[in-house]
This record gives structure tokens, C-alpha cells and sequence, in this order.
């Protein structure tokens, strides 16, 4: 078993915060896909079932970074509360907002002062990922908001997430491969 030289303490500390949040992320937006389904927003639903998917392979690839630094996995799992589609989309792109503007930056700046390429790599293919989701997040709160219920919010909608990194596009295909990992665009996992 690998052992943790000090530089990498705070890494793994950054490692366990973002593994927590994400699987709390995974929950919380299963639950609000159940929401938004129910109050016949089947593609934020969708779009919600995109982004739990992407949040769970990124607390995946924490998870194996955290292994192989010789770390233990532990998580809090906290309570979800499902609120209106539109409170749930809110709530979902502050988070977002807080990973792409605060959090993974940060974690990327402290993994690359100490050279760990394996916190580097997870870390900068979440914050990725996590940009994308904002984008779609914003895009429903806008049509919600205007009321376009005649829009893609309305009708189950595909999206497609890299089972590598968890990138996430609304085009079936974007590129050839992956913008962020060059995983095969054909790998991806269509989500709807």
C-alpha cells in the first residue's frame, strides 16, 4: 500500500471534501430528477439524471486517487430536500458555481504545487464536467423561469456523459472524443 508523503496531506484532505461532496451531489440530484420529473419537467429531470451520473464517476475517480495515495474512503451522506424544479435547479447551479469558481480551483492549485499528477487529473476532469453542468443548469432556470414549457425542459431529452472523466453535452456528437479526457465520443453514456 502506497504511503502519503506530507506534501500530499492537504491533497488527500482536498481528495476526501470533493469525494463527499460529490456523492452527496449524486443523491441530491437522483432526488430532484424524481421532483422535476413529477412536476412534468421531464427534461430537467434528464438533465438532472446526467449530472448524478457525472457526479458519481467523479467520486469514483476520487475515490481510486484517494486509494492510491493510501487513503481510506469515508463520506457523510446528507439529507435531501426536494423544493420546487426551479429551487432545485438554483440550488443545483450554486453548487456547481461553488465547484467550477472555488472549490476545484483550489484543489487544482494545492495538487499541482506538490506535483501529484493523479489529484491533478480527477480534479481538473470533475471541474470540467462541473462547468457543462452550469451551463445546462443556468439554460433550465432561464426557460423555467420564462415559463417555455413548449422547450426542451418539457420533453425527456438525451444527454451524453463520458464514463471516464463525467464531461456532460447535450449533443449527441460534440466531438470525436472527449474534450477534456479523449475518451471515444462513442463510449459515452447516453442519459435521458
Amino acid at each position: 500500500m502506497p504511503v502519503m508523503t506530507a506534501d500530499a496531506t492537504t491533497t488527500m484532505t482536498n481528495l476526501l471534501k470533493a469525494y463527499e461532496g460529490e456523492v452527496n451531489a449524486h443523491t441530491r440530484y437522483v432526488a430532484f430528477a424524481i421532483g422535476a420529473g413529477g412536476d412534468g419537467f421531464h427534461g430537467v429531470a434528464s438533465l438532472f439524471r446526467a449530472a448524478a451520473r457525472a457526479e458519481q464517476i467523479h467520486a469514483t475517480n476520487h475515490a481510486r486517487v484517494i486509494k492510491e495515495l493510501g487513503g481510506q474512503i469515508k463520506c457523510e451522506i446528507q439529507g435531501v430536500e426536494v423544493k420546487t424544479t426551479l429551487e432545485n435547479l438554483r440550488t443545483a447551479l450554486a453548487g456547481e458555481t461553488y465547484e467550477v469558481e472555488t472549490m476545484y480551483p483550489a484543489f487544482l492549485k494545492e495538487a499541482k504545487t506538490h506535483r501529484i499528477t493523479a489529484a491533478i487529473r480527477t480534479f481538473n476532469g470533475a471541474l470540467e464536467a462541473e462547468k457543462t453542468h452550469a451551463r445546462l443548469f443556468g439554460e433550465a432556470i432561464a426557460l423555467v423561469e420564462a415559463g417555455k414549457s413548449d422547450t426542451w425542459i418539457a420533453a425527456a431529452r438525451t444527454f451524453y456523459v463520458c464514463p471516464v472523466c463525467g464531461y456532460t453535452s447535450d449533443s449527441p456528437v460534440e466531438h470525436d472524443s472527449c474534450p477534456v479526457c479523449k475518451c471515444a465520443w462513442k463510449r459515452f453514456e447516453a442519459i435521458q
